[in-house]
């Protein structure tokens, strides 16, 4: 099995083009038995997975010595790099050899290095900004593409015509143009490789790798067209054919979003049922995308489109279903198959630039196509930025549409469709193959050198790494839902109120169906921030009192899982008002930033204005046969005595000293504790104090505990829930309490 796949992996095969001489059985008269053999060479064996390994090994070394200079990687891309290296493997393979070997093999390339990279781009692709650009990326990938591929073709085929192209390279009209549909679509790996490091604004990238994305439909339908046509014959196409390939465009890209999605669908169905078996969640997630990257192939369809809808529509019931284990392992996984996919493509790019007899060199052709896709990418740029900035509320100024056409970068694509030419068809095979290796390394390496340089000349916004504040999602939601109103009242459906009714719809169908119901039963999402901050502000407060916690220990199993706590603490200050008075977190006095003081006033905010229940409901131990109210109401419950039992645990912590668990603990209500506290600061007479940060006070965390809440059940049922309430007493007067009821 392993030596029928050398071929597909570009690797030769054994013993390839030697006589195979007659083998002699062991055993035969007149010869000896063989003894017994203490070392034997088994190469052939092992060859094939060898050689990748050794590949996959040469190629992360590689990475690894070109992130030891910060310096080299600040001002060289890593997809030049790694073409340059490439370049030097392949002229020492060629002079120890004596010739080319370890190719790129277009079904090595769109069978195994492809589809990681495209998956891990449509899988953390971010939605809403792909879907709010959507009309400008599609006009892009589709117009733009086929504006780019017939002017090319045709520009190419009048500079033979005017004879600026040598006689030997014998092409026809259908011939530049096949070419042109071939050389014309962005490479969406180029794109990541070069512009992840530029880092644009969201915006910018999101058009530019968005096209490189979705052109694949376009590449996919024209350049099967033409090559159609060429085979058939110009004098031998009818009018049929044409209505034919027109059709052909809508068939192969719909049929390619509807397989991906048809995946998504199943792939979110299936992660729902995983709860006890979560060890395979992260190979469902890679097994059904990869399958409907090979369905979509399989039936002629856009399979870069097909796994790049399967990534972007399941992403977020996947995401819910899954363990947080599950997540980080398909996360690392999923970046790791493509940072290695993406390396070995251009290492070989590199090598296959060596072998020179699968190329012819003629000037007038590389020269014009360099030119022609240059000149008519910005040309068509310009033109289409400027009928979509007649409908955008946010135009795309000078500035983004000159990057924009400098980034319109070639790559591995091309230089495997160019392989898959038959030679016998289309006698200018080779004058087409050496064009696209200049084309795909002009682009790359020059247009991938100074793209940074032109970016920081032309001040081009920049990405912001960091997530909006709680004060922007409140701000964003809010005015989705007031511009979706607006639509609504003066009749006109736009693009706010679809999305509104899509998220309706969402919530009351696709959530339920596709979503485990621990997972889907949200509630409001005001609620579900105001538990993250007092989980943050409990972290914060035992940090400081000597002890790490990590964010997970403080997970509660039946929350919605969709947002991750934050690993950032929202207040790292203790705030105290007084030695016996209470602390509660809850109350923020001091912060260090302006995103601290923005979470301050949220948290403020969400504390008072929040709806508290009247009474307290004990767990039970079924979640069946319950109405929905009383559900929502026992999941609060769950969650604030899940929350008193974790801080039990360090109910006595001081900093950097903890009082031993054998001490026995006095067991009396917490209300009756609370009233003392505030009567003993009462006749102390002494002022409430501010305990600093720096204080070195020793300090005890007593919490409510269930067991105490069960003693007075009379008493709790008359409460109203006021959540989590932290005490903090100085250590000596618990230490005179503890002497006055020994005595």
């Amino acid at each position: 099995m392993l030596r029928a796949a050398l071929p597909l992996l570009g690797l030769p095969l054994a013993g390839a083009g030697a006589t195979e001489e007659p083998t002699q059985e062991p055993g035969s008269p007149g010869e000896p038995p063989p003894g017994l053999a203490l070392f034997r060479w088994q190469w052939h064996e092992v060859e094939a997975p060898y050689l990748v390994a050794l590949w996959i090994l040469v190629a992360s070394l590689a990475k690894i010595v070109f992130h030891l200079s910060r310096k080299v990687t600040s001002l060289v891309p890593e997809s030049c790099l790694l073409i340059l290296l490439g370049l030097v493997l392949g002229g020492i393979v060629l002079a120890v050899a004596k010739k080319a070997e370890y190719q790129l093999e277009p079904g090595t390339f769109f069978l195994f290095l492809l589809p990681p990279i495209v998956l891990d781009s449509g899988y953390f692709m971010p939605s809403r900004l792909f879907f709010d650009n959507l009309g400008a990326i599609l006009t892009y990938a589709v117009v733009g593409t086929l504006w780019n591929a017939f002017t090319t073709g045709a520009a190419l085929w009048g500079l033979q015509q005017a004879g600026l192209v040598a006689p030997r390279v014998q092409a026809g009209l259908l011939d530049f143009l096949l070419f042109g549909s071939l050389i014309s679509a962005v490479d969406p790996v180029a794109v990541l490789a070069v512009f992840e490091e530029v880092h644009v604004n969201e915006t910018l990238f999101i058009i530019v790798f968005g096209e490189s994305l979705l052109n694949d439909a376009v590449t996919v339908v024209l350049y099967k067209v033409c090559n159609s046509f060429v085979e058939m014959g110009s004098a031998n196409v009818q009018a049929t054919d044409y209505l034919k390939g027109v059709a052909s465009l809508f068939v192969v890209s719909l049929g390619g979003a509807a397989v991906g999605l048809v995946f998504a669908f199943l792939l979110a169905l299936t992660t729902r049922f995983t709860k006890r078996v979560r060890i395979i969640e992260p190979l469902l997630v890679f097994l059904l995308a990869y399958a409907a990257y090979l369905t979509a192939e399989m039936a002629s369809l856009s399979a870069i489109l097909a796994v790049t809808m399967c990534g972007l529509g399941c992403k977020k019931y996947v995401e819910a279903n899954i363990s947080h284990k599950s997540r980080t392992a398909v996360k690392y996984t999923m970046k790791t198959l493509a940072s290695c996919a993406e390396t070995i493509i251009f290492m070989l790019l590199g090598i296959s630039a060596v072998d020179s007899s699968k190329w012819a060199w003629d000037s007038g052709l590389v020269l014009g196509t360099l030119f022609f896709i240059l000149f008519f990418r910005a040309l068509g740029v310009v033109l289409q930025t400027w009928v979509l900035n007649q409908f955008r509320l946010v135009p795309l100024d000078k500035i983004d549409q000159v990057v924009m056409s400098y980034g319109g970068l070639r790559g591995a694509v091309a230089f495997a469709l160019v392989i898959l030419l038959d030679r016998t068809k289309i006698p200018a095979k080779d004058y087409f193959v050496a064009t696209t290796i200049v084309v795909v390394f002009f682009t790359v390496i020059v247009q991938g050198l100074t793209i940074k340089p032109l970016v920081k000349w032309l001040k081009v916004k920049r990405s912001e790494h960091h997530k909006p504040t709680l004060n922007q999602e409140l701000h964003e939601h809010t005015f989705d839902h007031i511009l979706a109103a607006v639509e609504d009242v003066v009749g006109h459906h736009g693009y706010h109120y679809w999305r509104d009714r899509w998220e309706q719809f969402d919530k009351k169908y696709l959530s339920q169906l596709l979503m485990r119901r621990s997972a889907y039963r949200i509630r409001d999402q005001i609620w579900d921030v105001y538990y993250r901050l007092n989980i943050r502000d409990a972290i914060s407060f035992v940090d400081q009192g000597g002890h790490v916690l990590s964010s997970t220990g403080l997970t509660l199993p039946s929350m919605p899982s969709r947002n991750s706590v934050a690993e950032t603490s929202v207040t790292n200050l203790l705030r105290e008002s007084g030695s016996g008075a209470c602390l509660d977190l809850q109350v923020i006095d001091t912060v260090r930033s302006g995103r601290d003081r923005e979470d301050a006033v949220m948290h403020h905010l969400l504390c008072g204005g929040l709806y508290k229940p009247r009474y307290r409901y004990k767990a039970s131990c079924s979640r069946h046969f319950i109405s929905e109210d009383a559900q929502e109401r026992q999941d609060k419950e769950v969650f604030q005595q899940n929350m008193k039992r974790r801080l039990e645990s360090f109910k006595s912590t001081k900093h950097n000293i903890c009082f031993t668990k054998s001490k026995p603990r006095p067991r009396k209500a917490s209300r009756k504790k609370k009233d003392g506290m505030a009567n003993m600061e009462a006749t102390n007479g002494k002022p409430p104090r501010d305990l600093g940060f720096q204080d070195t006070a020793a300090v005890i965390l007593t919490v409510e505990s269930e067991e105490e809440e069960d003693s007075d059940s009379s008493e709790t049922e008359k409460e109203d829930d006021e959540g989590i309430i932290f005490v903090a007493r100085a250590t000596s007067e618990v230490l005179q309490e503890g002497k006055v009821s020994g005595e």
